[in-house]
Order: structure tokens, then C-alpha cells, then sequence
């Protein structure tokens, strides 16, 4: 989780994703220095957690955002995203599928993370409005996988119709 570090990094290109496993204090804390820095969005993703958790930890995220004007996206839980009505929903490709148009189109800002090209192409028919592509680096998420590299990023990036960020051991040397 990158915090605001450098007078150089352009945040608003920035969308933050978190893991509260790497943070050295409260989440709580951490995103308010987070969303201090203005970020372009930051993404809720605590993959570890059930819902009715994760939905607990997303109230109380989410007007640390709205303080700050920075968009919140929930991660996952389609339904913990209906009730508390956040700036955005990320679903894992695999859940994105088994959604219907109506539920794609109760959020202005819907993403997902693609891994290949044909990805890319399926997340923009289904109505998403960015992708985050990955993973680029190694990272400690996904241990023992290379990463994709740079010159996949390009080519989508190249791709797709829609915004790319990327993901994967991103740090604000490799931003």
C-alpha cells in the first residue's frame, strides 16, 4: 500500500488498492493519510475477509473517503456494495460474469482485473468502466508467479477502451 511519499507522483492518476495485512498500524489511520494525498479512487479490496466483516469495515472506510472527495470502490460483495452505495463495485472477473446488465448498471463506476487481452475485451462488453491489469511486478499476493511485465501493460493499455491501471508490486519508484 503506497502513501503519499513524493511531490512527483501525480495522484490523481493513482488508484489505491488496500490490504490492511500491510499496513504498520490501523486502516483506519492509514487511510486518512491515503486519502490526504488525493488519490484518484481507492479500492477496498480485503480479500481475507467474509462479508458481513468486510461490510463492517467498509462503513467505517468509507467516510474517511467522502472527507477527502476520494471515490471509494467496495471489492467483491455485491450486495454489502447495494446497502451502503459506494462510488464504485470491483468484482473479480469470475463474479463480474454471473451479474446481469441491471446489476452492472447500479454503478457509475464498475471494474475488474483482467490477466490477458481476451480479458480486456470481455470487462469492456460488460459494461466496466476501468480494469486494472496485472499482476505487472512479483509480488508477495501472488507468490511464485513472475509477473506479466511492462510490455503486457502496453499492449493493454493499447487494448482496451477503457482506463488501465496497473497492479502488482507497483511501488512509487516503479509509478
Amino acid at each position: 500500500m503506497i502513501i503519499c511519499m513524493s511531490e512527483r507522483i501525480d495522484w490523481n492518476r493513482v488508484v489505491c488498492v488496500t490490504n490492511r495485512h500491510l499496513c504498520d498500524g490501523p486502516l483506519e489511520e492509514r487511510m486518512k493519510r491515503i486519502t490526504a494525498c488525493r488519490p484518484r479512487a481507492v479500492i477496498l479490496r480485503e480479500k481475507d475477509m467474509e462479508e458481513k466483516e468486510y461490510e463492517a469495515l467498509a462503513a467505517r472506510m468509507i467516510p474517511i473517503c467522502r472527507s477527502q472527495e476520494v471515490p471509494v470502490i467496495l471489492h467483491s460483495f455485491f450486495s454489502s456494495a447495494v446497502r451502503l452505495r459506494p462510488d464504485g463495485l470491483h468484482l473479480p472477473l469470475s463474479l463480474l460474469r454471473r451479474t446481469t446488465p441491471d446489476q452492472r448498471r447500479r454503478f457509475r463506476v464498475l471494474g475488474t482485473s483482467c490477466h490477458s487481452l481476451t480479458d480486456v475485451q470481455e470487462a469492456a462488453a460488460l459494461g466496466c468502466s476501468y480494469i486494472l491489469a496485472g499482476h505487472i511486478y512479483a509480488t508477495s499476493c501472488k507468490q511464485g508467479l513472475s509477473g506479466r511485465g511492462i510490455d503486457f501493460l502496453a499492449k493493454v493499455c493499447a487494448d482496451s477502451p477503457v482506463p488501465v491501471y496497473a497492479i502488482g508490486g507497483i511501488t512509487p519508484q516503479r509509478l
